[in-house]
């Protein structure tokens, strides 16, 4: 058996000291901008190059979240902040946007991309099509259930990565456009959905 990875989020230096000092072998992250969790405590450049000083002191890994629709007009500033990430030793990137990661895998083809949850990836066929793009890891979606996750591993080389806790969410798995109507809690465009 493969050994697991105990990853947690943190939001901000806190947070991050009480996941390393707990046992965590990786955390997760958000930088202050393009992060899912726009509305929550977010790290600044210097705050994010401390975190993961900090981390990679106690071998313990840092993935930035950088898990948003990106706009046209941002995918400059997206590519600027990955790449500054990239210089301070962030270990993985977690990822929504394909324009995003089709530079990312074309400009930095070192540095592992996770696809976030917000892909909604939940079947093998999701699975292995992240796989032949480059990703390194898929985040399943919370929906997934545990023969699905069985059968995505053994049919499968990439990492998977699953949630082992409750959510907030109310609507599925990666598809907040709920939760960005009612309480701001998204950084999504939730109007893209109603003029398609």
């Amino acid at each position: 058996m493969n050994k697991i990875e105990l990853l947690a989020p943190v939001g901000d230096f806190e947070c991050l000291k009480a996941a390393v000092q707990n046992g965590a072998d990786a955390v997760y992250l958000g930088a202050s901008m393009f992060s899912a969790r726009a509305s929550a405590k977010n790290f600044d450049l210097s705050e994010l190059e401390d975190a993961v000083n900090y981390a990679h002191l106690r071998d313990v890994k840092v993935h930035l979240a950088l898990n948003t629709l990106i706009k046209n007009n941002e995918l400059e500033e997206a590519l600027s902040l990955a790449k500054e990430a990239y210089k301070m030793g962030i270990d993985a990137l977690i990822v929504q946007d394909y324009g995003l990661c089709s530079m990312l895998l074309k400009y930095m083809p070192e540095l592992p991309l996770h696809a976030s949850t917000q892909m909604s990836i939940h079947n093998l066929e999701g699975t292995k099509e992240l796989e032949n793009l480059g990703f390194s890891r898929a985040v399943l979606s919370r929906e997934t259930s545990l023969t699905e996750l069985e059968f995505i591993k053994s049919h499968s080389n990439i990492e998977l990565e699953v949630f082992i806790h409750g959510a907030l969410c109310i609507s599925y798995s990666g598809q907040c456009l709920l939760s960005s109507m009612i309480g701001g809690r998204s950084r999504k465009p939730w109007k893209m959905c109603w003029s398609m």
